[in-house]
């Protein structure tokens, strides 16, 4: 929103004050001013100029040859305006001059010398008119600079309308100047009105409210005998300003009152509109706005109606059929107020958003109807005295605003702000911003002015933010904390969080990913899987996505299928919540889990699923110092896993998560060329196991001997059961044991491969081979005691 500075000096006295420090002032204190424009100062040396004499030029149809005094002298000029003649008064730019930022030089035009330019009002910056030269009134003294007879100087500063999204008073200009008054310590002077009584004998405007929800105020009043249709210079120079065009005086005052009042305000033509209802049309309707277009108006829109027939869209804009042209002579006079939500729903549906609705918007002051009807009639009066008022002021009050009273004392200001604000300033600062104070004492009782009460100030709060926004936060004491400031501990959780984001980032090179908390359905239905969960949503949007999410994997498996050609190797991470389950109160049970899913195209699936195992395992060691176990599942427990290649990992008695190949029927249906492995773990669970120094040995001299076997076993044996058995052994020189590999192929049926790394080592020699031949002869006749088969050794 625009705001002109000449205009708000109709109200405060800014003498003496530096405008740009009073708007960065007003920034920090009241709205956020985007941008300062100081217009007119290009504008130099030029003067009313009055065109004496007027010759065609020989060789052009187009220009003129002209006589203009100046009023110091006689200008030859050279001039291509369609309206010029002989006696008109114009802006006329000197020798020496300068008009939108244009330096006017005497120089030869056409072969005829030109020592001055004749303006249109664009070359001056008061309008985009350029059709034309800028006709000046008969009376203006000739030779007088054209700035002491308009506003060409001013400084429009433009406030950021989301600002003010709270404040419905500062929508217009003399809103803005109370602000300015309280904040420059100037007093605020009155809007010159017309007492609206003095008309009361007059027969009233009919009015009926068919609806009485959306509308909460309906003040009208009718004017004949119009006989000025331009409006004068200086008011169409503030409405260009501000961003409005000048349409004709009539019109041009309702936009003058919105801008400067915040009320908006529409005239029909008299002769087509003498009586209003307002309510709604059963139907939809066709209905041609000022703007020359055909609109569809549903029947949740509030209209406005004259003798059953649609003339305006409550709130929004006037209809076509009823505008104000050259020849009205009489006019209706509409201030109203409607509710804000109805208005903005309307405008939306109608995609159409005007100056009018936006302050609708904003939830206005119903008590402003008639302050701007008085104001209307103050500016029509002082510019066409022979109007006439034909009615009494017509006034349907059908909803108000509660008034509201807040009781506070200075020790309340003092706690909340922690300065000492005197109550003398207190009472100042409330009352210069409209604010009715009694003061006893250092108590407060403080009425807020209607302005204010439809949505902005409601509790002792806003008293307090009103008081210090005016004192001036920059006027706070920089102080230190009396309290001890001591580091937040870190909740163990999220430390472990970030260090697998960092293990997976870093050491494995995964990418982590977002996906929504809700299972979309079509796309798990596109890689062959169902949408799964304990809770619904009643309010989705869409029956795709009314399941909460119970696994992660499923959403990153879908993320792994579009993301497929990009790369043929890499592997995404996920850490999020799911729903787990119902408690025995019916409330969901919540759960952080992480999943990880390797993508391989070159990769068998085998080492891929190692790769899978070496994470898990280094989150044991490296964050623990502890192993984890793992037991092989004759049934998958998910449907997204293979349904013989699936483990359990686990922490003594506690399950921690799953890992294993994706099931093939939606590996095939991401890429049937790929290996897919997954690991899915409870962080909640993982965030429990305390951490175990490690324990250190110190590294033998001597070389060590590796040796891989792999059993054949039954599915159902676990691999804690090999744990076992390894311990039971005791064996001398084993360094070390792990699990490289578990693999279950279909064609074995009940039968899986567990593949064991014993590493073999003595501190104080060298091992022969006779030895370690021996020491595996063990763990192979240790294993059929089990029921395992040595495949390999």
């Amino acid at each position: 929103m625009k705001l002109s500075i000449n205009w708000i000096r109709d109200f405060v006295n800014l003498d003496g004050i530096e405008i740009d420090t009073l708007i960065q002032k007003f920034t920090l204190a009241t709205a956020e001013v985007e941008e300062i424009q100081h217009v007119g100062r290009d504008i130099q040396n030029v003067v009313v100029g009055k065109i004496v004499s007027m010759e065609k030029h020989p060789n052009s149809k187009k220009l003129h040859l002209l006589k203009v005094d100046g009023g110091d002298a006689i200008y030859d000029v050279v001039c291509g305006a369609p309206n010029v003649a002989v006696g008109i008064k114009v802006p006329f730019a000197k020798e020496g001059g300068q008009v939108g930022g244009m330096k006017i030089e005497r120089r030869p035009v056409a072969g005829y010398e030109s020592c001055g330019m004749c303006c249109s009002e664009k070359e001056i910056g008061i309008s985009d008119d350029h059709s034309g030269l800028m006709i000046l009134p008969e009376d203006s003294p000739v030779g007088t600079d054209i700035k002491k007879l308009y506003e060409i100087e001013d400084t429009i500063f433009e406030v950021d309308n989301k600002s003010l999204t709270n404040r419905p008073d500062l929508w217009g200009h003399y809103g803005i100047a109370r602000e300015i008054a309280a904040l420059a310590g100037r007093p605020l002077q009155e809007v010159q009105k017309v007492d609206t009584g003095a008309y009361e004998s007059l027969p009233a405007v009919p009015i009926a409210a068919e609806n009485q929800e959306h509308l909460l105020r309906y003040s009208a009043m009718a004017v004949e005998n119009i006989s000025v249709k331009i409006s004068p210079v200086n008011m169409r120079i503030r409405l260009y300003r501000c961003g409005m065009r000048a349409i004709n005086l009539l019109a041009d005052l309702t936009n003058y009152i919105m801008l400067e009042m915040g009320q908006p305000m529409h005239a029909f033509d008299y002769q087509r509109v003498s009586q209003i209802e307002v309510g709604n049309f059963p139907q939809s309707i066709q209905f041609e706005t000022l703007d020359g277009k055909v609109r569809e108006v549903h029947p949740e829109t509030l209209m406005i109606k004259s003798k059953g027939t649609p003339v305006a869209i409550a709130g929004i804009m006037g209809g076509y059929e009823s505008e104000i042209t050259e020849e009205t002579t009489s006019f209706l006079l509409e201030s109203a107020n409607f509710d804000a939500v109805n208005v903005r729903k309307s405008s939306s549906y109608l995609g159409l958003r005007t100056d009018a609705s936006m302050r609708y918007e904003k939830t206005l002051d119903p008590e402003m109807t008639i302050p701007a009807i008085q104001r209307y009639l103050s500016l029509l009066f002082s510019i066409d005295p022979g109007v006439r008022v034909i009615s009494s002021l017509s006034d349907l009050y059908i909803r108000r605003y509660p008034k509201i009273q807040i009781e506070f004392d200075k020790a309340y200001v003092d706690r909340y702000t922690g300065i000492d604000i005197s109550v003398g300033q207190i009472e100042d600062t409330l009352t210069r911003l409209g604010f009715g104070v009694e003061r006893r004492g250092d108590a407060f009782t403080v009425q807020v002015p209607s302005w204010r009460a439809t949505k902005d100030v409601s509790i002792k709060a806003d008293i307090i933010e009103e008081i210090t926004r005016i004192y001036g936060y920059d006027n706070f004491a920089i102080q230190t904390a009396t309290c001890a400031v001591a580091p937040m501990a870190r909740e163990p959780r999220k430390v472990l969080i970030d260090e697998l984001k960092t293990l997976l980032a870093l050491s494995y090179g995964s990418h982590e990913v977002h996906t929504y908390l809700w299972n979309d359905a079509r796309k798990l239905k596109e890689i062959g899987l169902e949408a799964e969960g304990f809770v619904r949503l009643k309010n989705s949007v869409s029956p795709d996505i009314d399941l909460l999410r119970c696994d992660l994997t499923p959403a990153l498996l879908c993320t792994v299928e579009k993301n497929r050609s990009y790369a043929p190797e890499f592997s995404i991470f996920e850490i999020g919540s799911v729903v787990a389950g119902i408690d025995k109160e019916g409330l969901a049970k919540e759960e952080r889990r992480l999943s990880v899913v390797f993508y391989g195209r070159r990769t068998e699936e085998e080492a891929l699923l190692m790769k899978a195992k070496g994470f898990v395992e280094g989150i044991a060691s490296a964050f623990y110092n502890e192993k984890f176990s793992y037991y092989s599942m004759t049934e998958a427990p998910k449907p997204w896993m293979h349904p013989y290649n699936a483990f359990q990992i686990s922490f003594g008695q506690t399950l921690l998560g799953l890992m294993g190949i994706v099931h093939p029927q939606v590996t095939d249906k991401i890429d049937k060329k790929a290996s897919i492995i997954a690991v899915e773990l409870n962080v909640d669970e993982l965030s429990k196991i305390a951490k175990m120094l490690p324990q250190y040995r110190e590294p033998s001299k001597f070389p060590s001997v590796t040796a891989d076997l792999s059993y054949l076993i039954a599915s159902e044996v676990p691999y804690s059961a090999f744990q076992s058995m390894v311990e039971t052994l005791a064996l001398p020189f084993l360094e070390s044991y792990e699990l490289v590999g578990i693999y279950q192929d279909p064609a074995w049926k009940k039968q899986k491969s567990v593949t064991i790394r014993f590493v073999f080592c003595s501190q104080e020699r060298t091992l022969e081979s006779e030895e370690v031949q021996a020491l595996v002869n063990r763990l192979i006749e240790a294993g059929e005691k089990m029921g395992a088969q040595v495949k390999d050794n």
